[in-house]
């Protein structure tokens, strides 16, 4: 069932179009269980799109693809009904991507260990980047899997957390670091969670409050619907292509600067606030660039909500005075209508705040996006394969 704005969005009609069509028996609504929204069925929103093209079918549903593993709202991404808010400072990374893979944060832990997050044995060269070492870890970790082919939920899944574990595993880190434990679900070390690993290897400081914020941010970034990412999963899936080719795909597009390294350049700017001043770092920024980097969103109308619970969580990692540089850009740019700060500000303040490198930010992200990525990939198993089909107008060129 489609809520409303779904709906719309998928006939390509606004909000008060829509209700006309239900008020002239075009259209069917059911209420929803709690009886204050209005549902309709994907089928009869299909049908009708279908008739407004004057019955033309189309081999594409590249624009919109029905999904039941996030909803986007106005409070944020939804994880399979519950808002990622919530789960952010609830529970552990890995409980979260349970959810979105199986419906259920607990997950399961067969007798053979298929429930245990555990890297493969990997030891890349030291010469790699944090960028290129995730790379390589997929790329080694499929070469090394002899059943690699094996698409059934149970196996796609005990893979994602091994690639989970692998990818933190591989990172250079500051410090001495252990290597990524088998976790028990529902334990509560936090050191022994991906997050805690994680952290011990981007932060010379790491303790408890900063890896329950790098959690958050795991959780938060998990997954944000059919991002341009996601969609490149969701295509090589439908080629049905093995979950680390599909990855890998996904991770081409994360590395560009206008997706996964968005939060670097956020960096950038909290990181001249606080040298030069707020006000000269916003101007020096917009000298040079048609945008703020770290504020507006296409999907939310003010701040995103994702920024708001990590600048809760920032906050108790600041100095007074860091914090006051942060309140006076977020005011500042407030002040001159600039669109409210999104998730990559927060990343980014975050990431400057614990004293992580610049490209801390593109490794938390792309890391925490493996989970949003496989539970799309295991959606994308059960369409009909090879459903992805742009048409191109061609135009002839001088």
């Amino acid at each position: 069932m489609l809520e409303s704005a779904d709906a719309a969005r998928r006939l390509g009609v606004k909000l008060p179009t829509l209700y006309a069509y239900v008020s002239r028996g075009l259209l069917v609504s059911h209420p929803a269980p709690e009886g204050r929204r209005s549902l309709f069925a994907a089928d009869d929103v299909e049908a009708l799109a279908k008739r407004s093209r004057g019955g033309r079918t189309t081999e594409t549903r590249l624009a919109t693809v029905t999904t039941s593993t996030t909803q986007l709202r106005d409070d944020g991404p939804v994880y399979r009904g519950t808002p990622a808010i919530e789960l952010a400072t609830t529970l552990p990374y890995e409980q979260a991507a349970e959810l979105l893979w199986r419906g259920d944060p607990q997950g399961e832990t067969s007798e053979r260990g298929e429930g245990r997050w555990e890297p493969f044995p990997l030891e890349p060269p030291s010469a790699l980047t944090a960028s290129d070492r995730l790379r390589w870890a997929v790329v080694m970790a499929g070469a090394g899997d002899r059943l690699r082919s094996d698409l059934r939920r149970a196996s796609v899944v005990a893979v994602a957390r091994r690639l989970v574990a692998t990818m933190v595993a591989v990172l250079p880190g500051p410090r001495a670091t252990p290597p990524v434990p088998a976790l028990e679900l529902g334990a509560n070390r936090w050191e022994n969670t991906v997050a805690g690993v994680l952290t011990a290897r981007l932060a010379p400081e790491p303790d408890t409050d900063l890896v329950r914020a790098v959690n958050a941010a795991l959780i938060l970034l998990a997954d944000h619907e059919l991002a341009t990412s996601t969609v490149a999963v969701r295509v090589a899936a439908s080629a049905r292509a093995d979950l680390y080719d599909a990855l890998l795909a996904g991770l081409g597009v994360v590395a560009g600067p206008l997706h996964g390294g968005a939060s670097q350049l956020a960096y950038g700017l909290v990181r001249d606030a606080e040298e030069l001043g707020s006000g000269r770092a916003l101007d020096e920024t917009l000298r040079w660039q048609t945008r703020l980097p770290g504020f507006g969103h296409s999907v939310y109308r003010g701040d995103d909500p994702r920024f708001t619970v990590l600048k809760g969580l920032v906050d108790d990692l600041l100095s007074p005075q860091r914090r006051q540089v942060l309140d006076s850009l977020l005011a500042l740019a407030a002040d001159r209508a600039i669109p409210g700060p999104n998730v990559d500000l927060g990343l980014g303040a975050l990431t400057r705040a614990s004293g992580m490198a610049e490209d801390a930010g593109r490794t938390i992200f792309t890391i925490a996006r493996v989970a949003g990525w496989t539970a799309h990939y295991l959606e994308e198993l059960e369409e009909r394969p090879i459903r992805y089909r742009a048409r191109a107008v061609y135009a002839s060129r001088p």
